[in-house]
């Protein structure tokens, strides 16, 4: 059986918006605050010990945003970067670990919104490592955020530009030093969100890995009639699809509540090695939990436009 899992702070703030909407009789959720925003982001910030997690695999991010460092022969990789303000956990983590922050090589991203992708400015002067990214995203990095198609307050999208060094396609691979991993294109959340996998070697077994981006509707955005982004609903249906089809052992996530990181870890350091992390039920929860709120937004918004 599986135990309950605890509701993080970050789950509960994440509800707000829809509690303001049934406040003000709203049918969907309005776009949030900067107030809102600031004290969502600011939860997310705390340093959290690095945690090896199994293979060449490595937590380094902070409580509420994840990093994921991936080691190789020939120097690491870094999936995701937190705020720019939190790069310095992630550096601490490397180093408490046994390694060198200089030998990241490729710093790739689950998707390029500021609390994953507002440390890549800084990481990549860090480290000299190459920036990669999907089309979609590259557009949003190279603005800092300006190119998101979010309508959250400006100010709290933007970050310190950076160059994308390679453009990936889906199904592409990154490798280095014999580790490879794939992209799957999963845009909804942003316009390029990128879900990858790995093959993590540990114990004499192989599992398969999925770096979740995330499949999620920002509080404030509109499936139909989205002019700043038209394609969203065919998108996400897109990416329900492919990440349905997706082989799954242990899956991780831009947010340690996506993943049930507190309970997960806690396992961990009670020494129960990568067996703490395997879960496919719960991943084919998350997506299940992803579906039901997609379709039920769509329906409420078909309902609304009804005359």
């Amino acid at each position: 059986m599986r135990a309950p899992r605890s509701v993080p702070l970050l789950a509960i703030l994440a509800l707000l918006p829809c509690v303001r909407a049934a406040e003000t009789g709203g049918g969907l959720p309005p776009t949030p605050s900067r107030a809102w925003v600031q004290a969502l982001f600011d939860s997310w910030r705390a340093p959290v010990p690095p945690r090896h997690l199994g293979g060449n695999l490595y937590y380094v991010g902070a409580s509420g945003v994840s990093a994921w460092l991936i080691t190789t022969p020939a120097g690491h990789i870094l999936l995701d970067t937190g705020f720019e303000d939190t790069v310095p956990i992630i550096v601490r983590g490397v180093e408490q670990l046994g390694f060198k922050v200089t030998d990241i090589r490729l710093i790739l991203s689950s998707h390029a919104h500021i609390d994953h992708t507002g440390g890549h400015a800084l990481m990549k002067r860090t480290t000299g490592a190459e920036v990669v990214a999907s089309a979609a995203d590259a557009r949003v990095l190279e603005s800092g955020g300006a190119d998101d198609f979010l309508v959250w307050p400006k100010d709290t999208l933007l970050y310190a530009p950076v160059p994308v060094d390679r453009i990936i396609a889906d199904g592409d691979t990154v490798t280095l030093g014999g580790t490879t991993l794939t992209a799957h294109l999963t845009p909804g959340h942003t316009r390029g969100a990128t879900t990858w996998t790995m093959e993590l070697a540990d114990g004499g077994r192989s599992y398969q890995v999925v770096f979740f981006s995330s499949a999620s509707i920002n509080a404030g955005t509109r499936l139909l009639g989205n002019a700043a982004y038209p394609g969203i609903v065919a998108d996400l249906e897109q990416t329900l699809a492919t990440l349905k089809a997706l082989p799954c052992d242990l899956y991780l996530a831009p947010h340690g509540g996506q993943f049930a990181m507190a309970d997960k870890f806690a396992r961990l350091d009670r020494g129960e090695g990568v067996a703490a992390l395997v879960d496919p039920a719960g991943w084919r929860e998350l997506i299940a939990g992803a579906e039901r709120s997609f379709r039920d937004q769509l329906a409420r918004e078909q309902a609304l436009a009804q005359p």
